[in-house]
């Protein structure tokens, strides 16, 4: 888009720049408080409001020497509102985005106080169709699911961490709990998602990997570098607060939801270790 304004964000591309050229690395919570925890780890810590309180958080991440440009924005509730601040990100020259959310528990195995990284969503949403056809997966950038599973590693999170697909909805209580008309429908799709191993339920995963792989698709051999800048990268890393019987208490959420940022912000600085060549930080 030329001479493109960011209406709800109210920024500008000067303020997404850094990492050597390829952007900040920004973290994309559904909440504002979620965010406002985020940039509890950033240095220099910048805020820039708008009008949608989709309040923008600047900072920088540093360990072991390196330093990483980064940013997080709150994308409310849901894959329209999601669509919106990603869209608004991209044109402004955001190349890096890791969600940072919450989710419910589908299988057993995985309990309350756990955390989901997410390799791909199911699509039982509607705002990403209108970029793909419905045939096209919804999948993280593979550098995302490594880096954070890396992460987990580092922060002795392996035992309560799990790697694999989640659910995306529109509507929590019609499809989650289930409450309505179609609630039996809605009851017998989730025991389908059950069924085949899908994880946790959320709300906003696939559209974000689907615009960003629509948007910058990565079609490079696994022998080029990877801080290629045109390619888009978006992962997930969920904190599991409830399932379809009941949420977790109010401080057993917030340390959940605490952990996964801690292992979020870890994975940022991975990411960019590797992709400047290094190894990662220990």
């Amino acid at each position: 888009m030329e001479h493109f304004e960011a209406h709800h964000l109210c920024i500008g591309p000067e303020h997404l720049q850094g990492n050597g050229g390829r952007g900040r690395v920004v973290f994309v919570p559904g909440s504002l408080a979620r965010t406002e925890h985020l940039a509890e780890h950033f240095e220099d810590v910048q805020v820039i409001t708008n009008p949608r309180h989709l309040n923008v958080h600047l900072g920088t991440l540093r360990s072991g020497g390196l330093t990483v440009d980064v940013a997080a924005v709150p994308t409310g509730m849901g894959c329209p509102s999601l669509g919106i601040v990603i869209t608004e990100l991209i044109e402004l020259g955001a190349r890096r985005f890791l969600r940072v959310g919450s989710a419910g528990s589908l299988q057993p195995q995985v309990g309350i106080g756990d955390l989901v990284v997410a390799t791909a969503a199911v699509r039982d949403e509607g705002a990403s169709d209108a970029y793909v056809p419905r045939e096209v997966p919804a999948v993280a950038h593979r550098d995302w699911i490594e880096a954070l599973a890396s992460a987990a590693g580092k922060l002795g999170e392996l035992e309560h961490t799990f790697l694999g697909l989640v659910h995306t909805k529109d509507s929590l209580y019609g499809r989650e709990f289930p409450v309505g008309p179609l609630a039996e429908e809605n009851r017998r799709y989730m025991e389908l998602l059950r069924g085949i191993g899908v994880l946790a339920s959320e709300m906003e995963s696939s559209h974000l990997f689907l615009v960003s792989s629509a948007r910058g698709p990565d079609v490079s051999p696994l022998s080029v570098g990877r801080g290629l800048g045109s390619v888009i990268k978006s992962g997930t890393i969920l904190a599991v607060i409830g399932d379809q019987d009941t949420w977790a208490p109010r401080e057993v959420a917030a340390a959940t939801e605490a952990r996964a940022v801690a292992v979020a912000v870890q994975a940022a600085l991975d990411l960019v270790a590797g992709e400047d060549g290094g190894a990662g930080l220990g």
